[in-house]
């Protein structure tokens, strides 16, 4: 049949950029899914102190495709 597509929310974090904290997220979610077939970044944001961003953050939306 058909293939079931499913959707789930992953944080990532980096002290370098969001590029890394994406990666991050993504190596987060191959830990616990399989079948993987794309990611969308809804939300960068990131800590600041003393005027300097100190951790990168990344919220992507990682879809998966659930084994037949």
């Amino acid at each position: 049949g058909m293939a079931v597509a499913r959707q789930t929310q992953i944080i990532g974090a980096s002290p370098h950029s969001w590029e890394a904290a994406v990666r991050n997220a993504l190596e987060r979610a191959n830990m616990t899914l399989r079948n993987i077939t794309g990611l969308e970044v809804i939300k960068e944001n990131a800590a600041v102190d003393d005027g300097r961003v100190v951790e990168y953050r990344a919220t992507i939306l990682v879809t998966f495709v659930l084994d037949k």
